[in-house]
């Protein structure tokens, strides 16, 4: 047993030793330190809150996991990977914070957690440069269209893809006639905005726009009530679009009809739940949940699914270079498994990753869209979002798409 013990022992000295030997293909990683997005904040107390406002939520977590799990790409690929991550405490410092990483490990791939606005504005400052931004949490379809850079790459869906998984299981379950509730932020209004293409895309028939308020001011009880607020209207579900979620999570059993409830509580078009059964995802996020003691969430899986994606371009194209690990992830030969089923693959068009949406309570993923009948000539996957038709990104040269 001693023999065998000094056996492994050597061998483990020796595997350790050989991958300092590689080369360091390092990852950084870019955050904010005040992102109204991770803050807890809101009418509610904390302790009645979700739980996941109570923990750090923020996914570099899942870049963490991630770099661990491609450990084997590193050895086919003749290199030990890294991730080196900063966190800034302005928007403006992200650039300046992109160089410094860049000067000390030589990294071209960074994984950005922030804000669309200030995503918007690191992607027009390294405009021309030699580095690949990855957005693992920004949903703004801006970012996906008018706003697109050649070198910005999405694995978090964008808004139009979440309320196209949605409508797509109104129309499935025959609930056509909507009930639309809007709350007072801009973000908000964003996301009517794309429920409404989605329910011209699929069909659906929004009876009436409402627009709620989070106040118990009897004098606005037409906007805070929700018996008033879904009363004398013909609905058969309810889309909330309430980005903090501290109305919407009324709203469920509370309508002054019988109605499905979608959007921002109810069923939940979201990238990725910890309930999902299939292809693989309890082993991810048994290994997540290990590592971290919380739940894996939508941004995480981003994140770990953006490193994942950069070690199987290494691999694939037998490259480190950047312009060919760029050309690679956007070719035709691309993919990925995210453990969500289908091949997944990134759109030449605009970078943004092909990927099935869950549709999930608290508790269970009920439906993964696309769902069965929604078809697309090129790729299933192209009706959750703009599709190259629709897409106004003008900004990416159009390889020979994925099937």
């Amino acid at each position: 047993m001693r023999g065998a013990a000094c056996l492994l022992a050597a061998l483990l000295l020796g595997s350790a030793a050989a991958a300092q030997d590689r080369p360091v293909f390092a990852f950084g990683y870019l955050d904010l330190a005040e992102d109204i997005r991770y803050s807890r904040w809101g009418v509610h107390p904390v302790d009645i809150r979700s739980e996941t406002n109570r923990i750090d939520r923020r996914p570099l977590a899942g870049a963490e996991m991630g770099v661990s799990d491609i450990r084997s790409f590193g050895r086919r690929a003749g290199v030990q990977f890294a991730l080196r991550a900063e966190q800034v405490t302005d928007a403006n410092e992200l650039p300046a914070a992109l160089d410094a990483i860049r000067a000390e490990t030589g990294a071209f791939v960074f994984l950005v957690d922030a804000p669309a606005a200030a995503l918007r504005e690191l992607a027009a400052a390294t405009t021309g440069r030699d580095v690949i931004l990855i957005n693992v949490s920004a949903v703004d379809d801006s970012l996906r269209g008018e706003a697109c850079e050649a070198h910005l790459l999405h694995t978090a869906p964008s808004r139009q893809m979440l309320t196209d998984a949605a409508a797509q299981y109104l129309i499935a379950r025959d609930w056509n006639e909507v009930l639309v509730l809007q709350g007072p932020l801009e973000e908000d209004a964003r996301m009517v905005a794309a429920f409404r293409h989605s329910a011209g895309t699929y069909g659906l028939k929004i009876d009436e726009e409402r627009t709620f308020v989070l106040s118990n001011d009897p004098r606005m009880r037409d906007r805070n009530d929700l018996d008033l607020l879904t009363g004398r209207a013909d609905y058969e579900s309810v889309f909330v679009a309430d980005v903090d979620r501290e109305f919407a999570r009324s709203v469920p059993y509370s309508t002054q009809d019988p109605a499905a409830i979608t959007g921002a509580a109810g069923l939940r078009p979201t990238p990725w739940h910890w309930s999902y059964l299939r292809h693989g995802a309890p082993q991810v996020h048994g290994r997540f949940e290990r590592q971290t003691g919380r739940r894996m969430e939508g941004g995480d899986w981003a994140a770990w699914v953006a490193i994942r994606a950069i070690g199987e371009a290494i691999v694939r194209s037998g490259s480190t270079a950047r312009g060919d690990v760029h050309a690679y992830l956007l070719g035709p030969e691309f993919r990925l498994d995210g453990s969500k089923g289908p091949a997944l693959s990134f759109r030449p068009w605009n970078g943004q990753l092909r990927q099935p949406i869950m549709l999930a309570t608290e508790d269970w993923v009920t439906a993964v869209a696309p769902l069965a009948g929604f078809v697309h000539q090129v790729n299933d996957l192209d009706t959750l979002g703009r599709d190259e038709r629709t897409s106004d990104c003008s900004k990416f040269a159009t390889p020979e798409q994925p099937t």
